[in-house]
């Protein structure tokens, strides 16, 4: 059975009443109430007391149940224009034009074709747990650990020593250094060892 209401010469203009009716074709009429609720746009609220008044004529004038009602269509209908204007620059008038329309929500009991929604959602499949460890399997466990004796540090297997890392080659001539230094001291106290000779050896012959 179908039951209608209707609101007229609502001021909205009937473009931005279609865009909230088109998404509520069909619905059960009390998740249409709910989806009106959190829409964004104005005109949802004007749309929601259509439907109200619908369920109210289906509930109490005709002895419908509530929960069985379902929004057969939503009809909406442009209503007188309001004309009015905006002065503009060099005299010239700015026309608005200010829309009204008609609604009409039919709704209409579909007994058992409404599907409730169950309580809760379905919950994702829980990773599964580690099965609890019997009497038996727990009292191995300890006979085991009573045997195995405990681990001190001589047991513990010794780590091996790091072989001892080359001298870098940036380093070698450092290390030559000093071994050419000696060398040429003594070249040097050679040849200091030889001047002295001749030196003798000229004195002595001219003496």
């Amino acid at each position: 059975m179908e039951v209608q209401a209707k609101a007229k010469w609502v001021r909205t203009s009937p473009r931005k009443v279609r865009l909230v009716a088109r998404t509520l074709r069909n619905l059960p009429v009390s998740e249409a109430l709910v989806a009106c609720s959190f829409m964004p746009k104005s005109a949802a609220r004007d749309v929601a007391k259509v439907i109200r008044s619908a369920q109210a004529n289906a509930e109490n004038n005709f002895n419908l149940v509530k929960d069985d009602l379902v929004i057969k269509d939503i009809r909406v209908e442009p209503g007188p224009m309001l004309k009015r204007g905006q002065p503009r620059a060099m005299g010239r008038l700015f026309s608005i034009f200010k829309r009204t329309s008609h609604i009409t929500a039919i709704v209409e009991d579909r007994p058992g074709v409404v599907k409730r929604r169950t309580a809760a959602l379905p919950r994702a499949p829980q990773p599964t747990s580690r099965p609890a460890p019997t009497a038996a399997a727990a009292a191995a466990a300890r006979a085991a650990a009573a045997v195995q004796p405990a681990t001190t540090e001589s047991d513990e297997p010794a780590a091996p020593a790091r072989p001892k890392k080359a001298k870098a080659e940036g380093k070698a001539p450092a290390s030559k250094a000093p071994a050419e230094g000696k060398k040429t001291e003594a070249k040097k106290t050679e040849a200091k060892k030889k001047d002295d000779g001749k030196k003798d050896t000229k004195e002595k012959k001219s003496k």
